[in-house]
């Protein structure tokens, strides 16, 4: 058994944070106990403490398993900012330096070591875990397991190993992106039936989320930039050739922006990461190749100019921004024409039939989303499981409502059609039953004969699958969890069907549209209402600059990012502060004992210097 407060001395002591957030004292003490524990908690919401607490409180090393260099890189660094003795074994050390870490690992001077998935199932970096102590394992991004997931790694299915070869030895699961039927995977393929799971809520409350239809890309994205001047930002594009011509029409409009990938050499990709990881203010334009893994807890904004595949890819692209709990926005826009282009690539991939049913479903349901009238985040949430209480007041639906028209009869076609026709089908063929199409599969199901038969001719097909989509986001109707595509009525679909709830879909928002321009003037008047997206008032902003120069002065100098030297948050915090010595500076959040000794004295000069 740890002391009560041994969790939370290392907590103040090491990363400098007056108490935990949410579940994280749970997790830590279980794990410490010797726990097994699976982790679900959005991002930024704390999880790397969760299990480098955990490690510093038992013998021997925490291993921790990471997909990717770049957070491999970040992580170590921060952690020997903060006085911690960690490090990294991946292809980016040469011969050398990989002999030196494992010296160290075997000497068990490390608290923590990161290592790739692939590294860690070699018989000979196993053989070496066994002459060690390890004191934990941790499977960070655990959604890489699921073959349904967009980041699926197969490595990660072998990763039950650990469980096998060390059974004493405690493992922890995380992850920020995980529906419930990832996390059912999560839990088989890890052999983690034991575990406890902590599910924390998904919101990232400091996210305002904006939709709207894509009329003049390059004239929105700009209008939407001059509200994040100066300020880091991601811009994900469908294809290579749009990054390119996006990035370059950014620089040549004054803005930092760098493009990023798979098509760009490697030399070319590392070093626009490493300068958006290490310089304030640069627009990353980029294919989804780009980010999973980037641990910059300062994006103030994710922007999307194409439709993402699923709702969980577009969680976790969006989860990016605002890693450090300040304001962020996620911003997209779409056109129709993405739907018919990422149905294109799932119908053309390699992919089994069933996974292509499951990736077409989850399209459908990401647009259903785009063209929701009710709250956003209550969408979103719902996608993972979870009963928010909104509306959030915070996203565009909320601030503006869409126009609307009066759906009820519409919606008691599609309703009935589905009853009809058995509950058994999807939409493509209830949407030919409503519009009297006469199909092979229509007659031989003698579904020409039903009352509800024709009774949509007067819409077309693209208009009843946005109504089928709205109903499905409304909740009137529910698709199968095996990814079928099948309809089923839902209790709500009740009382719409006996005529006591009426049904507003959105309108199909034309560019020319005035009730669209009056609601993007409201949307642009409520942003311009909030001022900085950081709250910093103009007589402040000196002072912030300041600490900002300093910070990457700093940074420069150890060779790291400059959020391992100070995250924004704890220097807005400085700001509000104004500490005038070392042990008010101590007080602040995110100033652990490591970095008051190290920077304490830099900061308090600037703070304290002269107006």
């Amino acid at each position: 058994m740890f002391p009560m407060n041994a969790a939370l001395d290392l907590l103040q002591s090491v990363f400098g944070y007056p108490s935990f957030r949410g579940q994280q004292q749970a997790v830590v003490e279980h794990l410490a106990e010797g726990g097994d524990a699976l982790v679900l908690m959005p991002t930024g919401g704390g999880k790397s403490l969760c299990y480098q607490i955990p490690a510093l409180m038992r013998q021997g090393t925490g291993i921790v398993v990471s997909p990717l260099i770049a957070l491999m890189q970040d992580q170590v660094d921060a952690l020997r900012e903060a006085g911690v003795a960690a490090a990294f074994l991946n292809s980016s050390l040469g011969a050398d330096e990989q002999r030196e870490v494992e010296r160290q690992l075997l000497a068990g001077e490390l608290n923590l070591l990161y290592v790739a998935p692939e590294r860690l199932l070699t018989p000979r970096f196993l053989g070496q875990l066994e002459r060690t102590e390890v004191a934990l394992f941790a499977i960070d991004e655990a959604h890489c397991v699921s073959q349904w997931g967009h980041d699926f790694r197969p490595e990660y299915r072998e990763l039950a190993i650990l469980h096998q070869r060390f059974p004493a030895v405690p493992r922890i699961a995380l992850t920020a992106t995980a529906d419930p039927r990832t996390r059912e995977e999560i839990v088989e393929r890890l052999s983690l039936q034991d575990a406890r799971q902590f599910v924390s809520s998904f919101d990232r409350p400091n996210i305002g989320y904006r939709v709207g239809l894509r009329h003049n890309a390059k004239r929105q994205l700009g209008e939407f930039l001059q509200g994040h001047a100066g300020e880091s930002g991601i811009v994900y594009c469908l294809s290579r050739r749009k990054v390119d011509d996006t990035a370059a029409w950014l620089a040549e409009m004054g803005v930092e922006a760098l493009p990023y990938h798979a098509g760009l050499d490697a030399a070319t990709r590392m070093k626009n990461q490493q300068r958006f990881l290490r310089e304030d203010g640069v627009v990353m334009v980029a294919t989804v190749a780009f980010g999973m893994g980037i641990d910059k807890p300062d994006v103030r904004f994710v922007a999307h100019l194409d439709l993402p595949r699923s709702i969980e890819g577009y969680y976790q692209e969006t989860g990016r921004a605002g890693r450090d709990g300040l304001p962020a926005e996620a911003w997209m826009i779409y056109g129709l024409s993405d739907v018919v282009t990422m149905s294109q690539m799932i119908a053309q991939s390699e992919s089994a039939d069933e996974r292509k049913r499951v990736e077409r479903q989850k399209l459908e349901s990401l647009l259903a989303y785009a063209e929701a009238t009710g709250c956003r985040r209550e969408l979103l949430l719902g996608a993972f499981g979870e009963t928010y209480p909104g509306p959030c007041g915070h996203c565009d639906n909320c601030i503006a409502p869409p126009p609307t028209w009066d759906a009820t009869v519409p919606a008691q076609k599609a309703l009935s059609a589905v009853y009809r026709t058995g509950q058994r089908f999807g939409s493509g063929h209830v949407i030919d039953v409503l519009r009297g199409e006469e199909t092979e599969r229509v007659l031989a199901l003698d579904h020409h004969r039903l009352s509800t038969f024709g009774i949509g001719a007067e819409m077309d097909e693209k208009q009843w699958r946005s109504v089928f989509r709205q109903l499905l986001a409304a909740g009137l109707l529910e698709a199968d969890a095996e990814g079928y595509g099948t309809l089923r009525l839902t209790a709500a679909s009740r009382s719409v069907l006996s005529g006591g709830r009426q049904v507003k879909l959105r309108e199909d928002a034309r560019p020319e549209r005035a009730s669209r321009r009056r609601r993007d003037s409201k949307l642009a008047a409520n942003d311009k209402s909030r001022g900085s997206s950081l709250g910093i008032e103009s007589w402040e902003q000196d002072l912030w600059d300041a600490l900002r120069a300093l910070r990457t002065q700093l940074a420069k100098q150890q060779g790291v990012p400059p959020y391992v030297v100070f995250h924004d948050a704890t220097l807005l915090a400085m700001l509000r502060a104004m500490p005038a010595n070392e042990d008010e500076l101590a007080g602040v959040s995110g100033v652990g004992e490591a970095k008051l000794r190290r920077y304490g004295r830099d900061f308090l000069a600037v703070i304290n210097a002269p107006a």
